[in-house]
């Protein structure tokens, strides 16, 4: 799945330790499936750092919500428990996390919904008010990414790159005539065949982003080189 960060400048490293904890689901990377509120959140950066907007596209391996050795939270919707959980993350001035999940999603407090959380932590409105004012409202979209481990499921790709799998793929078969001691049909015929290769071409599994040795060494462990 494509997802989008919106800031004053394009991310490929992602460095978490400059977050704030007091976001919505405090520190982390942030990232929307809706490409239109990275946009507006770019615009809004690039005044604040008076440059332009830059939207940066990332894959999104969602079967990481499969992954049982992270710890991940949900909300579909607005609800008293996503209520509490921002509210917890947005007064914390401790510095440091109020969570240990891995990876959170759930709708965005945007400027709208952000004044009426306002309301609430001031107790100028009752928990039922807040709902009751949400009842009607179509739920934006975010996922944080709140340690390094989560990170594994997300790779930065270059929209307007040129995809070249022909290189990648004399690389891959040189170095196993090298490493095999084999000709060059054996060798791209191992290759050709393998599941490394499938995957290889499709991009969906966003495993064209990942480095030639990273490739390598699933291919080798493939066909027990």
């Amino acid at each position: 799945m494509k997802v989008y960060h919106g800031s004053y400048t394009e991310i490929r490293t992602i460095n978490l330790s400059t977050g704030r904890t007091d976001r919505d689901f405090g520190r982390g990377f942030y990232v929307t499936k809706h490409k239109n509120l990275a946009q507006k959140w770019a615009e809004r950066k690039g005044e604040e750092n008076q440059t332009d907007p830059v939207v940066t596209e990332f894959i999104f391996d969602d079967y990481i919500w499969e992954d049982t050795e992270l710890k991940r939270l949900r909300f579909e919707n607005y609800s008293d428990i996503w209520l509490e959980f921002i509210v917890q993350n947005r007064t914390n001035r401790s510095g440091k996390q109020v969570h240990d999940y891995d990876l959170v999603e759930g709708p965005i407090a945007d400027d709208a919904v952000s004044v009426r959380v306002d309301k609430y932590i001031r107790s100028d409105i009752s928990k039922g008010e807040f709902l009751e004012e949400l009842k009607f409202k179509k739920p934006t979209h975010q996922i944080c990414f709140c340690t390094t481990a989560s990170l594994q499921a997300l790779a930065y790709t270059d929209s307007h790159a040129e995809w070249n799998i022909e290189s990648i793929a004399a690389n891959l078969i040189k170095q196993i005539m090298i490493d095999g001691n084999m000709d060059e049909m054996r060798a791209t015929d191992l290759f050709f065949t393998s599941d490394t290769f499938s995957k290889l071409s499709d991009k969906m599994t966003a495993l064209h982003l990942k480095s030639q040795q990273e490739i390598y060494e699933m291919l080798k462990k493939e066909i027990n080189l």
